[in-house]
């Protein structure tokens, strides 16, 4: 296998000293994940990577990166360099200098993750294309995406995300993008920055990073667009827009570039059609043609905890359990809304809202008695929401997902539609887990 860093490569990157020269095939922070011939980079956080040194080498990593000698193997082959994220980070600046393809950046205060699976989709239809892998759109994230770009790949598509003012734009000026794309502006971290202005302004300064000639996509529907539509090319889409949203249901239907497209997508719901619409915008800026990105984005299926939806025992479930704002929650119960059978709503706690948790959480109470039968929730923001509902639809609340997973689990009944849905740190896994071990004889014959 021709490595993706030479022994040069590295050093010239980073400026470190490596005593053992060695190649590398990857690049690797978790020895979990680690693969043969990885390059191994001992980054600094809630844990200490230079521990794992000697545990890295010994599942077959290349080298290590380090900026402390001290506990690894005697002559083990190390890159040792002043600081392991700089050091990152400076391997992510070379990986994009000599990337000679195009690059797309995502953000957004949802769906920036399932956009950019759809985009790693649709844009595989005109070539090859390196994507960040999960939600690796952090200060660590997108170096390590860039790290691991193949120069001779013809697309790349990074995620960048934010939990404090002034995140976006230093990450978006490694990426360097041709067209940078804001998938929406919602309460998500207001907690952290005060307002939604605030959020608006930190999410379009992802296009402080484009690229001369480099296009910025926007979401046309919102109340931001006109504060967010200066200082690049910008390109619209939603209801309204250059790239603009016609229907959806058992397909999606838009307009784009003059033309119109109609494909299937494999998750339901006005916000999943959107997000497949800014990923047409983005092709349609790239100058490759929206109908044949469109006819690709069939086969893109949602990742897990952001919308997959099943059967397990006898149940429809609906796993969003990978994170939540209002929006996403209003979002997925309207998805909800629409299913046949009980509707279950199981629903932990959206978090970093700060001083509005409260108020955003019980403003919610609209949707759940729009579109649910029963509503099961955890956390101590959600019991705001919980009470605030009408008592029919009441099914239960516990303090914690752990605590309320074998209460769904022994509530919902076959024929039963059930949605769960929280923040990452609700651990709302926890109950997709108890559900997915329903037996199947649970259902009977209604599968």
């Amino acid at each position: 296998m021709m490595p993706l860093w030479t022994a040069v490569a590295l050093r010239d990157a980073t400026g470190g000293a490596m005593p053992v020269p060695f190649d590398a095939v990857g690049v690797s922070i978790d020895t979990r994940t680690l693969r043969p011939g990885d390059l191994f980079v001992a980054l600094v956080g809630e844990r200490d990577g230079h521990a794992h040194v000697a545990d890295a080498l010994a599942r077959g990593a290349a080298g290590a990166m380090v900026h402390r000698v001290e506990g690894s193997p005697d002559g083990a082959p190390l890159l040792v360099v002043d600081d392991t994220l700089r050091g990152l980070t400076a391997l992510g600046q070379a990986g994009r200098a000599r990337f000679g393809g195009r690059l797309v950046a995502v953000t957004g205060s949802v769906g920036k993750t399932t956009t950019k699976d759809m985009l790693r989709t649709a844009l595989a239809a005109f070539g090859t294309v390196h994507a960040a892998q999960a939600s690796y759109n952090n200060h660590w994230g997108v170096p390590l995406t860039l790290a691991l770009l193949p120069p001779g790949s013809d697309f790349c598509v990074a995620e960048i995300g934010m939990n404090h003012a002034g995140e976006i734009a230093p990450l978006a000026r490694l990426a360097g993008p041709h067209v940078a794309a804001v998938t929406a502006v919602a309460s998500a971290h207001i907690g952290n920055l005060g307002s939604m202005e605030a959020i608006a302004d930190e999410k379009a300064s992802i296009r402080e990073g484009l690229v001369p000639g480099g296009v910025l996509v926007l979401p046309a529907d919102s109340p931001f667009f006109g504060a967010m539509a200066h200082g690049a090319e910008v390109r619209s889409f939603g209801r309204t827009g250059d790239a603009r949203l016609l229907s959806w249901g058992d397909r999606v239907r838009a307009r784009v570039g003059g033309r119109e497209v109609a494909f299937a997508l494999a998750a339901p719901g006005e916000h999943m059609a959107s997000n497949a619409v800014a990923v047409l915008a983005v092709c349609d800026a790239l100058g490759l043609d929206p109908a044949r990105a469109a006819a690709a984005l069939e086969g893109w299926v949602p990742g897990a905890g952001r919308g997959q939806q099943r059967r397990t025992g006898g149940v429809v479930l609906l796993d969003e359990s990978y994170n939540a704002s209002s929006a996403s929650v209003r979002a997925a119960l309207g998805v909800l809304a629409g299913m046949p059978g009980r509707r279950v709503a199981v629903l932990g706690d959206m978090l970093e809202l700060g001083a509005v948790g409260r108020a955003e959480h019980e403003g919610l109470a609209d949707a759940v008695a729009g579109g649910v039968d029963v509503l099961y929730a955890c956390g101590p923001l959600m019991r705001h929401l919980f009470d605030r509902v009408p008592a029919g639809l009441r099914g239960g609340h516990a303090a914690d997902s752990a605590a309320l997973a074998p209460v769904v689990a022994r509530a919902v009944r076959p024929g039963d539609a059930v949605l769960v849905k929280g923040s990452l740190g609700s651990r709302m896994r926890l109950v997709v887990e108890r559900l997915e071990g329903l037996q199947p004889q649970f259902a009977g014959e209604r599968v």
